[in-house]
């Protein structure tokens, strides 16, 4: 049996969410951020040496990065669904999107996140970060203009790009982007959005604007 990881609050929200949209069996074990320092439990150490989430063990599997978990479960649990489309530059296209979301677009969002806590330390670092939060909440916006989901139709990349928009939408960079705003409402109302919901707990990464 599958096992999700599941870190409150976090990344592997979205694990859940992608084995609820495939039906797949699977179980959860829960780890609670410490209510001080809003750090990870170090019981996750035993399972993932880095001591993040998300990390899933399907058997003798571990797998850690959300990119190689997605990719993972789709390829194993998703009898065709929510995978690649057909045709080489589109299959490559939704692979990249799989390795962007953490590879480069989270990164300007972190470093926000991380600076606002620094007060006027982080005055100069700040329009740097903007500069590179719009250049990819931008990118991201244009890639859905016309179309509802990343690459057409609903796959996995939306699932793994969505804690992008949804960190974005956080932070109050939704004005200038308001095609992901709409992906977002979109994503968010789907029915195993919901229900990952419900079985994962609290989500909450901010106000939405």
């Amino acid at each position: 049996m599958l096992v999700v990881h599941h870190l409150n609050n976090s990344r592997s929200q979205r694990i859940l969410w992608l084995l609820e949209e495939l039906g797949a069996p699977y179980e959860i074990k829960f780890y609670q951020r410490d209510a001080t320092t809003n750090l990870a439990p170090p019981e996750l150490l035993a399972v993932n040496p880095l001591g993040k989430s998300p990390v899933i063990t399907d058997g003798d599997i571990t797998i850690a990065e959300s990119g190689a978990i997605v990719d993972y479960i789709q390829r194993k649990y998703g009898g065709g669904k929510l995978g690649a489309p057909a045709g080489e530059a589109a299959a490559e296209k939704y692979r990249e999107w799989l390795h962007y979301a953490e590879g480069s677009a989270m990164l300007p969002l972190m470093l926000n996140l991380y600076t606002g806590r620094l007060g006027d330390a982080a005055a100069p670092l700040r329009p740097r970060i903007q500069s590179e939060m719009d250049n990819h909440l931008g990118y991201v916006n244009t890639a859905l203009e016309g179309r509802d989901w990343l690459m057409g139709d609903f796959t996995a990349a939306d699932v793994q790009m969505s804690f992008v928009g949804e960190v974005g939408r956080a932070m109050g960079q939704m004005e200038k982007h308001p095609n992901i705003k709409a992906w977002v409402e979109r994503f968010q109302a789907r029915p195993a959005y919901a229900r990952a919901l419900e079985k994962g707990g609290a989500y909450n990464l901010g106000p939405a604007k």
